[in-house]
């Protein structure tokens, strides 16, 4: 099968489907490779204007909608690892972490003013929002995952599985019936610098905490290193890019049953791209469409940014920056400015889509 799909196909259709596959990858490598100044070499100051189009957004195929006049923008930078952007849109402002730094940035919408959020954060990864507009933390240093009340007091969501502590959970998202799903990978504990070098009691799985009894419970631990994740915009799958075991790495697909458990896994699509290499996908969003954009990186320039996947696993667009990207999110008053975190920096840039849920 395609590096970028794996569903089957009629016969027919399967070698039409690897035709277009063989010729879009060759495509992405030779706008990649061709590119007159990488985004490695490009001013992110602001103080030298971006011709339009910005070169670094790459539309591989028609359905990825590019915007012609609109640039990336490298909103801050400063930090040491940024992870886990998500939008509030009451309060208009990014929240995003700084791991080894033990912080929270917060950028505000009206003027782009950064600050410290929170200091100490417990070596938080990622975060966002539930539907009653509180704050849900990863806490890599503290092993656990938290949630911030409205009157600033926090609330310890889960921070053992069957007796024995967490690895360092990584990621998380909320479901509309008040459950979160959330990710176990243990990185924060492989090594001082993002949390406590410690040793890794469980096997890394993905877990859902049950919104009105607060029991969790073991959805899959089916993967080598399960990181970012993402729910389809109907709610009926879970996605979840694996950044561990052999390569190419790549992002798995569930089947959601009853809104509480999964099954059906198979590869949704690999993030090899030819004639660049093989990196990996760590945070994932969905749009609207259907369609997964994921944080890329480990490779170099012309491959590291964004990739964006059709609902069949095909890749049809890039977005690429000059450092790894670790998170994403969709944010603004329409859904429609995706921000990413990546490695010292956020950046953000305009869309033509939405977000499919609320961070």
């Amino acid at each position: 099968m395609p590096a970028n799909t794996c569903h089957p196909r009629p016969v027919a259709q399967t070698i039409n489907r690897r035709s277009f596959l063989r010729n879009a990858s060759t495509a992405a490598a030779a706008v990649v490779l061709g590119r007159a100044v990488g985004a490695a070499e490009r001013d992110w100051s602001g103080n030298k204007p971006v011709r339009y189009p910005d070169q670094d957004i790459i539309a591989l195929d028609p359905r990825f909608r590019k915007i012609g006049n609109t640039p990336i923008q490298r909103l801050h930078t400063g930090a040491l690892w940024a992870e886990g952007c998500a939008w509030n849109g009451v309060g208009r402002y990014l929240v995003w972490s700084d791991i080894p730094n033990d912080r929270q940035f917060r950028w505000l919408d009206e003027d782009g003013h950064v600050s410290v959020f929170r200091q100490p954060a417990g070596n938080s990864n990622g975060n966002t929002f539930d539907f009653e507009g509180r704050q849900i933390s990863c806490e890599h240093g503290n092993r656990r995952v938290v949630r911030y009340e409205h009157n600033g007091r926090v609330t310890v969501l889960a921070d053992q599985w069957q007796g024995k502590p967490f690895n360092a959970p990584n990621d998380a998202v909320v479901h509309p019936d008040g459950g979160i799903w959330f990710t176990d990978p243990g990185y924060g504990s492989m090594g001082n610098y993002e949390g406590h070098k410690g040793k890794l009691e469980i096997k890394e799985a993905v877990y859902r905490i049950d919104p009105k009894s607060g029991k969790l419970d073991l959805v899959s631990d089916e993967g080598f290193k399960p990181n970012g994740l993402c729910f389809s915009p109907d709610y009926k799958k879970l996605y979840v890019a694996d950044t561990g075991g052999p390569s190419p790495k790549g992002i798995d697909v569930w089947d959601i049953v009853d809104s509480t458990k999964l099954r059906n896994k198979r590869r949704f699509c690999s993030m090899e791209l030819k004639g660049k290499g093989a990196g990996g996908a760590d945070g994932i969003r969905a749009d609207i469409e259907g369609n997964i954009w994921a944080a890329a990186g480990w490779v170099g320039d012309g491959y590291d940014g964004v990739h964006v996947f059709s609902p069949e696993g095909e890749r049809i667009g890039m977005i690429l920056l000059p450092e790894i990207c670790g998170n994403l999110c969709f944010g603004g008053v329409k859904r429609n400015r995706l921000f990413m975190a990546a490695s010292q920096s956020l950046y953000a840039v305009y869309v033509e889509t939405q977000g499919a849920h609320l961070t």
